[in-house]
């Protein structure tokens, strides 16, 4: 881990281990590295060796999802002199109890409070971190959020607010974490036919002034004037876009062979007229 060369990727010169250095770790990666299924999609399982995951994101400018997002984003917290240990999550998105652990994310001890920092839920995550013992509302650009204890679950659940109510998005334990538990989780999310990241793609990356985010053909940009929707309508618009708005280095060929997959799963529906999220 080059750990200039990753600072140099994000955009950022030094980070101090206190709370606001935190902030700006997060901040930083979130809006310059994004977060993308594309391997699973094409029926690659990610590598997710720490060289990999190096190779990938800073090296070839890439992103990832959440095992190599917050893999990388730990390395950087242990070279910078961070105290952080990992969780998995289950992720519920609504739902009242989660499945399988199936979301990697870090709790980290920096002046005297425990904050949960994540750099791969993808959309609906918090763009910087949270405080764990806080119970109220937390507010964050990119929404509000607020940590609930599941007694039956015995999780410590994040919740996002929406126009509806608290959506929950995952629950998570404090059982130690292994690299095996991370491997094994990882080949599961990118190869069983449950999860979402084979038959999808789903891209997020935040921006200093909100978000952009594309599933499959819905493309949602956000920012202070409002919520944009879209729809990818061609493998053009879709190679200016992967290119552009999400900063990935992709020649026109992967492009390609990701809309003949997206119209192998059937996905292209949405370029007329269908229903897909953002």
């Amino acid at each position: 881990m080059d750990i200039e060369r990753y600072l140099h990727r994000i955009g950022l010169k030094s980070v101090p281990a206190t709370a606001e250095g935190l902030r700006a770790l997060q901040t930083a990666q979130m809006q310059a590295i994004t977060f993308e299924d594309i391997d699973p999609l094409l029926g690659v399982v990610p590598d997710v060796t720490l060289e990999g995951i190096y190779e990938k994101t800073v090296v070839q400018g890439r992103g990832g999802y959440c095992f190599e997002l917050n893999s990388l984003f730990g390395a950087a917290l242990a070279a910078l002199g961070f105290q952080a240990r990992r969780v998995m999550a289950r992720v519920r998105n609504g739902a009242p109890q989660g499945a399988q652990r199936s979301h990697l994310a870090w709790l980290v001890d920096v002046e005297g409070e425990e904050w949960l920092a994540d750099t791969g839920f993808g959309g609906s995550g918090a763009s910087v971190p949270l405080r764990t013992a806080e119970r109220d509302t937390q507010a964050a650009p990119s929404g509000d959020y607020r940590l609930r204890e599941d007694e039956a679950a015995g999780e410590l659940v994040l919740e996002r607010g929406t126009p509806e109510g608290w959506l929950s998005l995952y629950g998570f334990d404090r059982v130690p974490v292994l690299d095996a538990d991370i491997a094994a989780a990882n080949f599961v999310c990118a190869r069983w036919e449950r999860a979402p990241f084979s038959g999808n793609l789903m891209l997020s990356r935040h921006r200093a002034d909100g978000r952009v985010s594309l599933l499959n053909t819905a493309l949602r940009v956000e920012n202070r004037e409002g919520v944009t929707r879209s729809v990818v309508a061609s493998p053009g618009a879709l190679h200016e876009a992967m290119t552009e708005l999400f900063a990935l280095p992709l020649d026109r060929a992967t492009t390609d062979a990701i809309w003949a997959r997206l119209e192998a799963l059937g996905h292209l529906a949405d370029a007329d007229g269908g229903t897909a999220g953002g």
